[in-house]
Parts: C-alpha cells; structure tokens; sequence
C-alpha cells in the first residue's frame, strides 16, 4: 500500500490525478459481495487478496452498505463488516451533497468504481464524468472482464507480478 495508512483518512485531495491501483466500490457491491456472491463477491476477492491494491471509501459510502447488511441481515453482522471494512478500505472525506462513489474515486484519485447502478455506468453518465475528472465505471461483471492484476502491476510498478500476497477473505 501506499505511504496511508489502511482504514485512515487520506488528505483531501484538490485535483484528481487517477492512480491505476486505486477502485473505489460501490455500496451496492459492498452488500452484495458479503450476503449474494458472484461477481461481486469476485471483485472483492481480487482486491482483498492484493495488498497493493487500494480501495478507496467515504464514510457515508460505509455507512450506507453497513445500513443495508442490517436492515437484510443483522445488525450484529453490519458490524463485524463494519470492523473490517475499517482495516480495508481508505477512507477520504466526502464534501456535503456529493454522491459517495464519486466523492470518493476524485478525493481518492481512484481510477476505477465499481457499481451496479446502471446509472452511472451509462454513456451519458461517462460523458459528463469525463469533463469533471478521468474514471472509469463498470459493473463487476466489466471490471473483471477488463482488470487483470498481473497487467496492472506491471503498468504501475514497472516490476514482474508477485502474485496475490493476502488472503481474499
């Protein structure tokens, strides 16, 4: 991981300089990775099994994936993921009024979100965000299909892939 430290508050950031290594995901995926599976769950995998990959949050982000897993689950298991998700994930501030994901891949200079609101990941949606800052959104499925980490550390580390190096859960 970078100079930050996992589950700390990163400096706001005033431009967003996109770092590959960095995805943002969503709440949607959040929820579903714990209690569906799937791609989700596959994305999380990918993240969690590579230490150099660093997945960027905002607390209302948290907060509303925490508020989903009580409300279908429990509260007790909303807060054990809670707990781990404050070791995981980089969590930036988010300015009053701006929409979690998208405060989070700016102020985390995050390359990547990952949603299954179909909202976001339309054209026009990829049209205006990219007269406001360089990210691409894709649902699961799309990220996995496109991301491959041996790739993307090669591209950003300038070094051979060592493999997975954590646990994906």
């Amino acid at each position: 991981m970078s100079a930050e430290a996992s589950g700390s508050v990163d400096p706001v950031s005033d431009s967003h300089e996109p770092d590959p290594t960095r995805v943002v995901v969503d709440s949607d995926v959040l929820v579903a990775d714990l209690l569906v599976g799937g791609p989700s769950r596959e994305v999380m995998d990918v993240v969690r099994s590579h230490s150099w990959l660093e997945p960027i949050a905002t607390e209302p982000l948290l907060a509303a994936a925490e508020a989903v897993i009580a409300s279908l689950a429990d509260a007790s298991l909303a807060e054990e993921w809670r707990t781990t998700a404050r070791d995981l994930f980089i969590v930036v501030e988010q300015p009053t009024g701006d929409r979690p994901a998208l405060a989070a891949a700016y102020r985390g200079n995050a390359a990547q979100i990952v949603t299954l609101e179909e909202r976001l990941q339309s054209a026009s949606a990829g049209a205006n965000l990219r007269g406001l800052f360089e990210v691409s959104v894709r649902s699961p499925g799309a990220f996995l299909s496109v991301v491959d980490p041996e790739a993307l550390y090669e591209l950003a580390f300038d070094a051979p892939y060592p493999g997975p190096d954590r646990s994906p859960r």
